[in-house]
């Protein structure tokens, strides 16, 4: 059964996952369960936070969240202030959760490739939850932001469905496909992945052998990472340099206590952003100072910038 084997890769897999924000129930929130959103086969459950219907227009948009091992989403929605801004800004919200059945730790089972694979468990589930969301709130342009394990299921739904999604947010997280195994995911996450950035590019483009456009991809990572090592970011938006054939030259901005790097395409249009904040350990990078900028607690980290402020700001949302 699906539960018996995500558990017992996973009782093993987990003690490389640090143990993040303890859940609390979805039901504390203005969020709603999503439900009837078609074939669910990685028993996932879902929920949304609508749009103000008074102000809906034509051009919304859905933000899609994929938390991190052991957390609910929708506190870490609220808890880095992404709630709040999607309420003052008008653009809906989707948080896909994970459940203790399918995994131990309620992390996305990335590292499992019958969960990250076109179509199949777990990113099959989160597919139909974005398309039933989407139509349900008539949301025109879809964007995803993942963390930590999180942010390797992103990678992989950016990979898999890159016409489905705008742009997308990898944070803490790996690049797809990193691991297809317990030993591979363990090694990439100390130490990065094992395939070549033009081997990983290769592998998106075999998926899609036509594909000209990919989302614009935003990365962040903390150089002090010894969860997932930094080095997984830069190959990350190495592998998105070779598939949207962007300029090797980046415009680099070093701020105090982080540092931007940007990569236009073709066409002159930013589509690559790499972001690493110095001293910074595994978690999401907040500001409390700022209006909206997150709270600080476990895995939720003090810094000069809020990485969820920048990302909605980088989206125009």
């Amino acid at each position: 059964m699906r539960n018996k084997f995500h558990g017992v890769i996973s009782s093993v897999f987990v003690l490389c996952w640090i143990v993040m924000i303890q859940p609390v129930q979805a039901t504390d929130t203005p969020y709603i369960p999503l439900t009837d959103f078609g074939d669910n086969p990685g028993a996932l459950t879902s929920f949304y936070l609508p749009l103000n219907e008074a102000l809906n227009t034509d051009d919304s948009s859905l933000v899609v969240l994929l938390h991190g091992c052991i957390q609910d989403g929708v506190e870490l929605a609220n808890k880095t202030g992404l709630t709040a801004l999607a309420l003052e800004n008008n653009f809906a919200v989707l948080v896909p959760q994970q459940s203790y059945d399918n995994n131990v730790k309620r992390c996305f089972n990335w590292f499992a490739s019958e969960d990250t694979q076109l179509d199949s468990g777990e990113m099959l589930s989160i597919k139909n939850m974005i398309l039933a969301a989407q139509e349900r709130l008539g949301a025109k342009h879809v964007y995803v932001i993942g963390l930590s394990a999180g942010g390797a299921m992103t990678s992989a739904a950016l990979v898999n469905y890159p016409n489905l999604f705008k742009g997308g947010a990898v944070i803490a997280g790996l690049p797809y496909p990193c691991a297809d195994n317990l030993i591979k995911a363990i090694s990439c996450m100390k130490r990065g992945p094992a395939q070549t950035a033009e081997e990983l590019a290769q592998f998106a483009q075999a998926i899609h052998p036509q594909q000209t456009h990919w989302p614009a991809l935003t990365i962040w990572a903390g150089d002090s990472d010894i969860v997932v090592d930094a080095n997984n970011a830069h190959m990350l938006a190495s592998q998105w340099l070779l598939l949207t054939q962007s300029s090797t030259k980046a415009q680099v901005k070093n701020e105090s206590g982080y540092s931007i790097s940007r990569w236009k395409d073709t066409q002159d249009n930013a589509v690559i952003e790499l972001v690493i904040i110095k001293n910074m350990g595994h978690g999401i990078a907040v500001n409390p100072d700022i209006n909206h900028g997150g709270e600080e607690t476990d895995f939720l980290i003090k810094t000069p910038i809020s990485s969820v402020v920048e990302i909605i700001k980088l989206w125009g949302l």
